[in-house]
């Protein structure tokens, strides 16, 4: 059970002794937290050796079991085939490595300390090529990967928990470019569908609401160990050279705190490669029925700097979604174009054997020319607004990994800056009838002739965090981890309402200026115990401090309330997590777990007028975990399934809604609670055939009502069906000259499911089927990709709100993307 949050209003502050402030200066961070951990490896001489217990297996699997006893991130473990010799006794990394890739058809490329890859060897001219077996033998099996979403590097299917794992291979296969792309590819993965960086991620069917405002998310996203967000929608980052998405399925609050409700969503990237002169580009086009046309231009480059020290890697990519909307009053076709360009960049140092640093940047801009929600009484993909709903979304990271092993244990340290400038722009006009303010403005007004209103709203957001871990050795029967984190972040925020009259085409009747400081502390840990036979049992917890300060200044005219706000709040407390697990052979796996998640409360200060004492704040909410769950392995690891059934707790829901004006704020809806089983599942038919599928089958229901929210809350939780499913076929077929051909076939179901926790502004959405299917020519230097999306061309509503601002006055669809063909050029070097 977990401590409950003790809360404390308008407190002075208790982090000022901490220099993480970001007062509109440059940030300034010392790694303290690295220096105190990195003490403990300064002695460390030489390579560090490692016990392994290995025994004679396939090399792939006998790869795995090597990154998870030397705590390394190890890939491309399928591109290894044949039998590995037993390996025992105390050895180095490259010692280990090299016996177990003796004689095979690949090499081990040592990245850093901390991370290898697994490259397969080209076959020597004339001789003859490898069978495509070897390499689709265990490309399938969601069990063949380490994964580091758990802190520590744990081979896939031996953690306890709902963790699953999509890697490059899948990703391209899937043609998946962002978020939108990668939802149902696995358990109860869910994405609004309002536009890019736009959209709020579910998970485990645990939805606050499809709105986004003031909250925390409920799914925690990060580009490798780095959050993106704190209450932002997420940012729809591009997957470009990406390693894997790593998925952490229910609550995280142990290991990663608030924002974690439901879960984790974790891109992580490719490291520079040592020693290796690389790269690629690709050229791809769309085309969509009744649309624009859509571009797609990335390039990637791998650099040695120093040789067999230090590498540098860049991605850069520039994409265009033609528009497929029409808008018949702005007499516009296509309107809802999107463009998005950016990169990364990476450099990693190996300062020696043991120790390295990686320093990373990336940025994002992405820019739609207006929303892509429809009017069904219009007929078609239309809609009839007076203003164009521009959205810009500029996303930097910078971030500095320390990395140190040794007989000692694992050492990881993870410092970031994260920058997210957003702004959208409503149209506003149907409010105009409903708000006193507007009514008595357009009455003001009228004889000069009032005839639309527009709402800008802007977000700049600062985000500074440390996050340290040290991890034991995995020798003995007790593993354990200690971690250390700070977070530091400013938000500074505007809302303004305009109408334009005859002669002001730009007049203000409201806005809103805010600042949310927020600071958060907290000490986290987690230790398992061989008991033998087996049996494995786990306690981990997290203690944390955090403190928000709001200030708002708040203009609106009579009738409406000009205000100032400047208030604070601390938040203290625990969360648990506990679990017992039993391995057996071949990859079983069962076990019983219970962990909890949490968001700290704050503040509502917007409104025409002021909000009531009810109103003026909402309090943390929380969700406790409860969950059993099994993985199986049978006919030689051919097929991989898993499934967990769980119950959630949720107390004191956060959500974000809107005033009948089309401002937000946030209240406490109630409780609720969620049961659940989902499925994951990988088959090899053959060599050349596999499936993949999953399917969530959950019941989220809200059991109390507040009575501060509203009476006619429905009893369903909003936008999260209680089925959703997935099932991907992927089949290839060797060609003449070292080619192949490669086709992918996709389908999801998404159940029904209401809006809102309003019955009376809750319509139904969802209960809808749609797919792809691709083909793929491969050859050595050459890709060519034929692709349709939604090649039923289904017209479903996907997400069935666009605009506050006519919420409840106008019905609002967001219809699916009509079917796409897509064709990709890839060159690599």
């Amino acid at each position: 059970m977990g401590l409950p949050f003790r809360h404390r209003s308008d407190d002075p502050g208790w982090l000022g002794a901490i220099t993480l402030g970001l007062r509109g200066r440059r940030p300034v961070f010392a790694l303290t937290l690295a220096s105190s951990f990195a003490l403990a490896g300064v002695a460390v001489a030489g390579p560090a050796q490692h016990h392994f217990s290995i025994p004679a297996k396939a090399r792939s699997e006998a790869l795995i079991d090597l990154g998870v006893q030397a705590r390394v991130t190890l890939g491309g473990a399928s591109a290894c085939p044949g039998r590995s010799p037993a390996v025992f006794g105390s050895l180095t990394l490259r010692q280990a490595l090299d016996a177990v890739t003796a004689g095979a058809p690949c090499r081990y490329e040592i990245l850093d300390n901390a991370t290898v890859n697994i490259v397969a060897v080209k076959a020597a001219p004339h001789a003859s090529a490898p069978p495509l077996a070897s390499t689709a033998t265990l490309e399938v099996s969601i069990d063949s990967v380490i994964v580091t979403a758990t802190k520590r590097p744990t081979r896939l299917g031996s953690a306890p928990g709902g963790l699953s794992v999509i890697r490059a291979g899948r990703l391209r296969d899937i043609g998946a470019v962002d978020t939108t792309d990668i939802s149902q590819q696995t358990a109860g993965f869910i994405t609004t569908n309002l536009g890019a960086a736009r959209n709020k991620i579910m998970l485990r069917g645990l939805s606050d609401g499809a709105f986004t405002g003031r909250t925390q998310q409920t799914v925690g996203t990060y580009l490798d160990n780095v959050p993106l967000t704190y209450n932002a929608p997420d940012p729809d980052l591009r997957l470009i050279d990406v390693d894997r998405v790593e998925i952490l399925r229910g609550p995280q609050g142990a290991l990663y705190g608030g924002g974690s409700l439901s879960g984790v969503y974790r891109i992580v990237s490719r490291r520079p490669v040592l020693d290796e002169v690389s790269g690629s580009v690709l050229v791809g086009g769309a085309v969509t029925e009744s649309g624009s046309p859509s571009s797609r231009l990335e390039t990637v480059a791998n650099l040695p700097m120093v040789a067999g020290r230090a590498a540098a890697r860049l991605a850069v990519y520039s994409d265009r979604d033609g528009g497929y909307v029409d808008d018949v009053n702005l007499r516009l076709s296509n309107v809802d174009r999107t463009t998005r360009s950016g990169g990364r960049a990476a450099i990693s140092t190996l300062i020696d054997d043991n120790w390295s640093v990686t320093v990373s940047a990336a940025r994002q801009d992405l820019h739609a020319t207006d929303s892509q929600y429809t009017t069904p009484n219009l007929g078609g993909q239309r809609r009839a607004n007076q203003v164009r709903e521009t959205h810009d979304n500029v996303l930097q990271q910078g971030a500095v990994t320390i990395t140190g092993t040794g007989d000692w244990g694992r050492f990881e340290s993870s410092t970031g800056y994260v920058r997210h400038h957003f702004a959208s722009r409503y149209d506003a006009t149907a409010a105009l009838a409903t708000t006193a303010l507007a009514t008595t403005t357009l009455d003001r007004f009228s004889a000069t002739g009032v005839d639309l209103g527009f709402f800008d709203e802007i977000s700049k957001v600062r985000l500074l965090v440390e996050d340290a871990v040290l991890s034991s050795p995995d020798g003995g029967r007790f593993r354990g981890l200690l971690g250390l984190y700070g977070l530091a972040s400013t938000e500074d925020g505007e809302g303004e309402l305009r109408i334009r009259t005859y002669f002001d085409p730009s007049r203000l009747i409201y806005l809103e200026n805010r600042r949310d400081r927020r600071r958060e502390m907290a000490v986290y840990g987690e230790a398992s115990y061989d008991l033998g036979g087996g049996w494995t049992a786990s306690m981990g917890g997290r203690a944390f401090r955090s403190a928000i300060h709001t200030i708002s200044r708040v203009e609106a005219p009579a009738p409406g309330q000009s205000r100032t706000l400047d208030r604070k709040a601390r938040f203290t407390g625990v969360s648990p997590k506990l679990s017992l697990q039993h391995a057996w052979g071949a990859g079983g796996l069962v076990y019983l777990l219970t962990s909890e998640g949490y968001r700290s409360g704050g503040f509502n200060s917007g409104g025409v007028t002021t909000p009531s004492t009810l109103r003026g704040s909402f309090k943390p909410d929380h969700l406790r975990n409860y969950e059993i769950g099994a993985s199986v392995s049978p006919m030689d690891g051919r097929l991989v399934l898993r499934a967990a059934l769980f119950h959630d707790i949720w107390t004191d829901i956060q959500t974000d809604q809107y005033l009948p004006s089309g401002l937000s704020y946030t209240a406490n809806v109630g409780d609720g609670r969620n049961t659940g089983l989902e499925i994951e599942g990988a088959a090899r038919v053959n060599p050349n055939l596999s499936f993949e599928a999953n399917a969530l089958f959950s019941r989220p229901r809200l059991t109390r009502v507040d009575s501060n929210f509203a009476s006619q809350a429905q009893s369903d939780l909003p936008g999260v069906p209680d089925v959703s499913a997935g099932l991907t076929g992927r089949y290839q077929r060797a060609l003449a000259h070292e080619r192949r051909l490669v086709t992918t076939a996709e389908l999801a179901y998404i159940g029904r499911s209401r809006l809102t926790f309003d019955s009376r502004y809750s319509p139904s959405m969802g209960g809808y089927v749609t797919g792809r299917m691709s083909a793929r020519l491969e050859s050595p230097r050459w890709n060519l990709t034929l692709a349709v999306t939604n090649p039923a061309n289904e017209s479903s509503d996907t997400f069935a709100y666009g605009n506050p601002f006519s919420f409840g006055q106008v019905r609002q669809v967001t219809p699916l993307r009509p079917r796409t063909w897509t064709i990709d050029i890839l060159r690599t070097f």
